[in-house]
């Protein structure tokens, strides 16, 4: 790995390194993380502790209506303000949810607080707490369209004024002088329209969000689309979003992340939370009515084994970018040593760092 001031060059076989957190909390008393400020509070804190680890991204899922990370943006800013390296960013936002002009201002402030180090994971997300929640949020698809559809449109809403480009007509007596021309959203964050992920479950959504210049983030789940074993049909798809996107002739090279649970067996406490062998093998499911999935399966094992266990993992092969999901009601203490096993255990023998 070639580092040259902030940014960092992958090269063959190399990974970018993060964390990826959903914050649960409860007020059960097995739990270290029993509040939403808890689950915040301790989110900050681990994102500091990954980057004196040498990670590289603390990234944050977002759930409405759920005992979750949920609103990201004071999360992000206050991640950006305490740290000055680690990349910043969710896997996913559910952009069903989401004023897309809104979202534009609160990223582009969070962007700027973190010297241009947000990576924006979005989605149209998943089955979520409650029946259709982006009602309660204001809105609906247009006539003809399904949820999935709106928040596609709200995504290639937010993609354009990312752009910078002024659209809207100044007021000929403004409070304050205008720069000359249509007015943008303020702050712009510079770069952060490339910087856009999109969570892809299928393939042709992975294909759509190449043609849009969106990096991919393939989740630890995916629609069960050929029946092959799950991280067989995630490269799959990731071979299809990078042929799609040099069809679209972009300039740069995309980026590609795929989450897994993995833990390396260090200690006793590691073998007594993870050393069960529990959920060693893909599983099925479905994510709604009409849509068949594959979950990918986790891994734990003593360092060893744990190595030759990854190496037959062709979408983390396929892939520049790993998060690692942790148990975030474990504590940061524990998340911490977790992470850094992974890191200083395994990674290297892998050809990761």
């Amino acid at each position: 790995m070639v580092k040259a001031g902030r940014c960092t060059y992958i090269g063959d076989g190399m990974k970018k390194i993060g964390f990826l957190s959903f914050g649960h909390w409860t007020p059960s008393p097995q739990s270290q993380t029993r509040s939403a400020g808890d689950a915040l509070l301790q989110s900050i804190d681990l994102a500091v502790a990954a980057e004196e680890l040498g990670a590289d991204g603390a990234y944050f899922r977002v759930h409405h209506f759920a005992r979750q990370l949920a609103s990201p943006f004071p999360l992000l800013a206050a991640v950006g303000a305490k740290t000055s390296h680690i990349e910043i960013g969710t896997a996913v936002i559910d952009m069903r949810y989401e004023n897309p002009l809104y979202m534009a201002e609160d990223a582009g402030a969070a962007d700027l607080i973190a010297g241009g180090r947000l990576q924006l994971g979005i989605s149209r997300g998943s089955p979520e707490q409650v029946i259709d929640g982006w009602r309660y949020f204001g809105y609906q698809p247009a006539e003809g369209q399904s949820d999935a559809d709106m928040g596609r449109r709200h995504t290639e809403v937010l993609l354009d004024v990312l752009r910078g480009v002024g659209f809207a007509q100044p007021n000929p007596r403004p409070m304050f002088a205008n720069p000359p021309g249509l007015l943008r959203l303020e702050p712009h964050a510079e770069g952060l329209r490339e910087r856009i992920w999109w969570g892809a479950s299928s393939n042709a959504t992975a294909v759509w969000a190449a043609k849009l210049g969106m990096n991919l983030q393939s989740s630890t789940l995916k629609d069960d689309e050929t029946g092959e074993p799950f991280h067989v049909q995630q490269a799959a798809q990731i071979r299809a979003f990078r042929a799609a996107w040099a069809e679209a002739g972009h300039a740069r090279e995309p980026r590609v992340s795929v989450s897994r649970s993995i833990f390396a067996l260090i200690d006793d406490r590691d073998r007594l939370y993870f050393g069960r062998g529990e959920q060693e093998e893909d599983q099925l499911g479905f994510i709604d009515a009409k849509t068949r999935a594959i979950f990918g399966r986790s891994y734990a094992g003593e360092p060893d084994a744990l190595i030759e266990q990854l190496k037959g993992d062709e979408a983390i092969a396929e892939a520049d970018t790993l998060l690692l999901t942790v148990p975030n009601q474990l504590g940061v203490a524990y998340n911490a040593h977790a992470i850094e096993a992974i890191l200083t255990h395994v990674a290297p023998a892998l050809g990761w760092r």
